[in-house]
């Protein structure tokens, strides 16, 4: 269900978006992801069929309204840029104004040194039209959220900054920026990727983190920048540096979100987020033509299933097939397949994710495995069956995934 519109008149939201500033930040290479990031950047991986992780949060913004959007990016931006070009060309059904990126030098002497720095080097760009406020979004998050509601209650508490906010498990925390909040929800207490956390008053096991989700007052973020890129001692990070020094100093509010909230930041994770897709009710549910996720708009065929060399048919259970690819009497069970696979004879895949343009050769086996973009995988090779064999091979989570990519394959040939 679409969520619910904010404000007192389609005049003053409109008013309040046309005036905001959108800045993705998409300049990490995400080295928890391992082997996935080798070759493009962090929000370019590939998530829900023809999208990328970047696509929920430009999604997000078009879908809330948010025209002015740009997006700085570092790493691999490359694979960023082309993405972008391909999927948010315009005229398009999001009737938006603009979606750049902004890349910088990754040389030893040039780049973003952290996340704020990144927005400070772009600043003057940025201030071009005069924004009054600023919405900065990280580019690697998995969520669909109407940030209407979020800006609306930044204007009605008069605050200087409005940090989106999230339960947690309090054994997570380390993975998150922490927020203590008070009981008219003003933040009192911001700590990046605490080494413990207490539990938030009447929840039990579960603390306030950040969702990586940030409103600024525009001027008091560009006079915040400078200060943070002139002090010697500061890592230039939103998380780490700005926003614990503006607790003190300014009007620095949470914004609860109760949605579906991911941040990918391993491959158990990447794997656990695809599993989210599957079942009658799936928690992230792409089939939503209310608030639908853009991604590559090239056509493809429909996915096919045919009988094997035996006449045999396979059978799929559980599992999103996307266009372009074949099943030849293969067994696909609670599995997300990319558009391009190819599955040879009498192979069986079960909870694994398979990207784009993979081909399997005949009676290949995957249990709880990720397959990269482009992988060939020969005739008889069993994946996920045995860990310490797997290990000598490919990467292997404390959580028991097995992640396998072209050069994993290749070194092992």
């Amino acid at each position: 269900m679409r969520p619910a519109l904010f404000g007192p008149s389609a005049q003053t939201r409109d008013a309040l978006l046309s005036s905001a500033c959108t800045v993705v930040l998409a300049g990490g290479r995400g080295t928890r992801l391992r082997e996935l990031t080798d070759m493009r950047a962090k929000p370019a991986v590939p998530f829900g069929g023809s999208s990328r992780l970047i696509d929920f949060t430009l999604s997000n913004c078009f879908n809330s309204g948010l025209r002015h959007v740009r997006v700085l990016a570092q790493y691999q931006s490359h694979t960023l840029t082309r993405h972008i070009a391909r999927a948010w060309t315009f005229p398009s059904p999001f009737q938006a104004d603009s979606v750049e990126v902004f890349t910088a030098r990754e040389s030893d002497d040039g780049g973003y040194r952290g996340t704020a720095d990144a927005v400070h080097q772009n600043a003057e760009i940025l201030r071009a039209n005069a924004p009054e406020r600023v919405v900065v979004l990280a580019g690697d998050h998995l969520y669909k959220m109407d940030y209407r509601a979020m800006l609306d209650e930044h204007v009605r508490r008069d605050a200087d900054v409005t940090v989106g906010c999230v339960d947690v498990p309090v054994d997570r925390a380390c993975e998150f920026g922490v927020v203590r909040r008070d009981e008219d929800g003003r933040v009192r207490a911001f700590c990046e990727k605490p080494g413990r956390a207490e539990s938030t008053a009447g929840t039990p096991g579960w603390t306030v983190a950040s969702m990586g989700v940030y409103v600024f007052r525009a001027e008091l973020l560009w006079r915040e920048l400078a200060r943070d890129a002139a002090d010697p001692q500061s890592s230039h990070d939103f998380g780490r540096d700005l926003l614990p020094a503006l607790v003190a100093r300014c009007r620095v509010f949470g914004h609860g979100f109760a949605g579906y909230w991911r941040d990918i930041g391993s491959p158990g994770a990447y794997w656990s987020a695809h599993m989210d897709l599957l079942g009658s009710a799936p928690r992230l549910d792409l089939v939503d033509p209310a608030w639908p996720v853009r991604g590559d708009v090239a056509p493809l065929a429909g996915a096919r299933w045919v009988p094997d060399d035996r006449g045999q048919g396979g059978t799929v259970e559980d599992s999103l097939l996307y266009g372009g690819g074949v099943v030849r009497g293969g067994h696909v069970r609670r599995s997300v397949l990319y558009p391009g696979f190819a599955i040879g004879e009498r192979s069986m895949i079960e909870e694994s994710v398979v990207l784009p343009g993979v081909t399997l050769g005949r009676q290949v086996v995957l249990r709880r495995v990720i397959v990269d973009e482009g992988c060939v995988l020969p005739d008889g090779i069993r994946i996920g069956i045995h860990p310490g064999e797997d290990r000598a091979r490919f990467t292997v989570t404390a959580e028991g995934i097995t992640l396998v990519t072209a050069r994993m394959l290749a070194a092992g040939s």
